[in-house]
């Protein structure tokens, strides 16, 4: 079985009746509803116009149905396309008319944004899906039927769409196939050891891979359980903690459970397992957690390109400071700038190989071929050791992105949006450590002599750019320092703010 729906299905428990999740409102969905209401949905947006492969854009916020719709997406053998619910119209418009879905599934405050900045040529259907369920989308379906058949696939065949914001400001669709996200999830469910009695504590948004695509798929490939809530809240989470088995979360959500007084080893003594992933991990959270809860937080290394590539251990020393060891299946190795391997514990470009990675970008083949080696690794971008035990340690990022809260910001974009202001005259945008969120962003500006103020500035970017993109400061400087190539030494830059936007 190609299609990864079928995968789910078959490691549904043998009591459909039996508890999928349960919402931090009370709401209780079982595996049948999960199922039948996944047949509904995919019977609506075939009967709405889309054809296996299509694709669906989908920006709505985290719910019940907005699983349901990822499932019948699957299903149907239609590509699943998910936005961050933060991106603005100019953002959007990029991805529409980069994807060309042939249906648009948003919020009903949003319709009329997609539609004017959508050529109504090849969209089908227009469809809304609200935070509390309702909608277009769930009316129709409410009167269909829920058998539907699910379309078999090649493994090889596009599951899902979703974007990277791009070094130069374009962003880069990232293809991944019904075997990449399935390979990867049965890795994940073997490496971690999800069973049935697993409950996952899920407060990741579902817009990218680690929410989405790490915490959904292995309970679905395990026929495990979630309390499923709207977002991170630390009482939330503590409330629910005694309930659960399993929570995933980026460092922010440590940084701020330990903030609270309420945490302890009473709260979790249900715990079997923390996961941290999408961004560092510092190694005094590492420690305070152990020290506060009695667990060792197990750190692993992915991306939107590759799913999961290294863990920690279940069983076995999880080390402060690195992501672990290579998955089954997968190879990571360390070169220099020639594509030689790296003595054990130099510094060089992590690349990876594995049935989790993707085939290359979406209509950008020369990417592509840049991405890769001719012996078909995968470059990251990323720069990484490998010690004498095969554990991996991220050490920087050969590009300038920005990693903050989990989410992946990369700086030029922003640099086009504040160059483009009157009276810029240039800018670089750099990330700064952030005890809550990693880094944060800031941007450096010279001006061309008129009157600027940070207040303007950024309320000019919250226009144009996702709120987790916008720069918290804005610092003004007479020139940007450059070397001897006349490249900005973000660096300096980096090493000059850190301690005043503290």
């Amino acid at each position: 079985m190609s299609n990864l729906f079928s995968n789910f299905q078959e490691n549904f428990p043998d009591d459909l009746d039996g508890q999928f999740l349960i919402t931090s409102k009370g709401r209780k969905v079982s595996y049948l509803e999960l199922k039948d209401a996944s047949a509904r949905i995919a019977n609506c947006l075939l009967e709405s116009g889309a054809s296996p492969g299509d694709r669906v854009t989908v920006q709505v916020e985290k719910s019940v149905e907005s699983i349901f719709l990822y499932l019948a997406c699957l299903r149907s053998g239609l590509v699943y396309h998910p936005l961050n619910t933060a991106y603005k119209s100019s953002e959007l418009s990029f991805f529409i008319e980069n994807a060309e879905p042939t249906i648009v599934v948003c919020s009903t405050e949003a319709i009329d944004t997609f539609k004017s900045i959508v050529s109504k040529e090849g969209i089908k259907a227009f469809l809304t899906l609200d935070s509390d369920g309702s909608g277009t989308l769930m009316q129709k379906a409410a009167s269909l039927s829920c058998d539907s058949e699910v379309i078999e696939c090649k493994g090889s065949e596009t599951a899902a769409l979703l974007y990277s914001s791009g070094t130069t400001g374009q962003p880069k669709g990232i293809v991944l196939s019904h075997d990449n996200l399935l390979k990867n999830g049965e890795t994940l469910v073997h490496t971690w050891g999800f069973t049935p009695s697993d409950q996952l504590l899920h407060m990741l948004p579902i817009y990218h891979v680690h929410g989405l695509f790490v915490g959904l798929n292995t309970i679905l490939l395990s026929g495990a359980k979630m309390i499923w809530c709207e977002g991170f809240n630390d009482e939330e989470a503590i409330e629910y903690l005694p309930d659960c088995s399993v929570m995933m979360g980026v460092p922010t959500y440590y940084t701020r459970l330990l903030a609270n007084s309420k945490l302890g080893k009473e709260c979790c003594s249900n715990m079997r397992l923390f996961i941290s992933g999408s961004a560092p991990l510092l190694r005094e959270t590492f420690d305070n957690f152990q020290q506060k809860t009695g667990h060792t937080i197990l750190e692993r290394y992915g991306m939107t390109e590759t799913g999961m590539n290294t863990s920690n251990p279940l069983n076995g020393e999880r080390r402060a400071g690195t992501v672990g060891i290579p998955l089954s299946g997968v190879t990571v190795r360390v070169v220099d700038e020639s594509g030689e391997d790296m003595p054990m514990d130099e510094t060089g470009d992590l690349q990876v190989k594995g049935p989790n990675v993707f085939s290359g970008y979406w209509r950008m083949p020369d990417k592509t071929a840049e991405d890769f080696t001719q012996d078909g690794f995968f470059n990251t971008g990323d720069k990484g050791t490998i010690d004498s035990d095969g554990y991996v340690s991220i050490v920087g990022r050969e590009k300038d992105m920005i990693i903050t809260g989990g989410l992946n910001v990369y700086p030029k974009e922003i640099e086009l949006v504040i160059d483009d202001m009157y009276g810029v005259k240039e800018s670089a945008v750099v990330g700064v450590t952030d005890s809550d969120f990693g880094e944060a962003v800031i941007a450096v500006i010279v001006s061309d002599g008129s009157i600027l103020n940070e207040e303007k500035i950024i309320s000019i970017c919250k226009d144009h750019l996702a709120n987790f993109k916008v720069p918290k400061r804005i610092y003004f400087i007479e020139d940007l320092p450059r070397n001897a190539m006349g490249k900005i030494q973000k660096n300096l830059l980096r090493e000059r703010f850190k301690t005043e936007s503290n």
